[in-house]
C-alpha cells in the first residue's frame, strides 16, 4: 500500500535524442521535480537520457539544489548482475521518495518499450505512486526520418528486440519489422532477414533526430548503440 507522505515516482520518456521533442507535459515536469534519476551505463559514461534533457534542466533557477541521481545499468546479459544493479537503484530512489520527495526516472523513448525503467518500475510500484509520461520511441522516430508510413490500413508491425528461435514466423507474418537495438544483433540476422523472398525496402537509422543522425539503405555497419532498422515488405 502507497502512503500519501511518500514521494511520487515519475517514469518519463525523453523521445529519441532531439530535445524538442519531449512533450510538454515532460518538460513541465523536470522544471519542477527535485530528484532526477538518469541511469549510465558504465561509471565513465555519460547517460545519454540526461545529455536530451540537460540543456532544459540547466536553465532551472534551482539547477544548483537539483539531485541528480545516475546509478549503473551495465551493458550484459549476465542476470544476477544485472538484478543486483535494479535492485540498488531501486533501493536508491526509495530513500528519497521515503522523505516526501518526488523523483523522475528519465529513459531514452518511452517508458513502456523496452525501457530501463521497467525494472525499477516493477520493484517499487506496490509502495509508490507511479505515473508514467510516454516519449516518442525509436521506430516511430525512424519512420519519419525517412520519411515512409510504419504500417497502413490492415498492415502489421512486428517489433523484434534480438534474433530467436520464431524469427522466420515474424519475418513472414509481418509488412513492416523494426529491429530494435541493431547492434546487439549479428550477421545471422540480416542473413534470414535477405534471404527473405518478398520484395522489400531496408532502412537504418543512426542517431535519429540528432545532429549527427545518419539514414542508410539497407543495414547499418557500424553497430552503433543509437541504430534501429525498419524492414518494409511489399505486397
Amino acid at each position: 500500500m502507497t502512503e500519501i507522505n511518500k514521494g511520487k515516482l515519475f517514469g518519463i520518456g525523453v523521445g529519441p535524442g532531439d530535445s524538442e521533442l519531449l512533450t510538454l507535459k515532460a518538460v513541465k515536469i523536470l522544471n519542477e521535480i527535485p530528484v532526477i534519476c538518469s541511469p549510465r551505463s558504465a561509471p565513465d559514461k555519460e547517460s545519454i537520457a540526461l545529455s536530451i534533457v540537460k540543456g532544459i534542466i540547466e536553465e532551472r533557477e534551482d539547477f544548483k539544489d537539483l539531485t541528480v541521481l545516475e546509478p549503473v545499468f551495465p551493458m550484459t546479459e549476465d542476470s544476477l548482475t544485472l538484478e543486483k544493479h535494479w535492485d540498488d537503484a531501486s533501493e536508491l530512489i526509495a530513500e528519497y521518495l521515503n522523505k516526501g520527495l518526488d523523483v523522475a526516472f528519465i529513459t531514452l523513448g518511452d517508458p513502456s518499450i523496452y525501457s530501463t525503467f521497467s525494472y525499477v518500475q516493477k520493484r517499487l510500484e506496490d509502495s509508490y505512486f507511479i505515473e508514467i509520461i510516454p516519449g516518442i520511441n525509436s521506430f516511430a522516430a525512424c519512420a519519419s526520418s525517412i520519411k515512409k508510413p510504419l504500417v497502413e490500413k490492415d498492415d502489421v508491425l512486428i517489433i523484434i528486440p534480438k534474433i530467436k528461435e520464431n524469427l522466420e514466423v515474424l519475418l513472414e507474418n509481418g509488412n513492416t519489422i523494426a529491429l530494435m537495438k541493431t547492434s546487439r544483433n549479428k550477421k545471422e540476422l540480416e542473413n534470414k532477414i535477405n534471404q527473405q523472398n518478398r520484395e522489400k525496402e531496408i532502412f537504418s537509422v543512426e542517431n535519429c533526430t540528432m545532429a549527427n543522425e545518419k539514414i542508410i539503405q539497407g543495414f547499418s555497419q557500424n553497430r552503433n548503440y543509437l541504430s534501429t532498422t525498419i524492414i518494409k515488405f511489399k505486397e
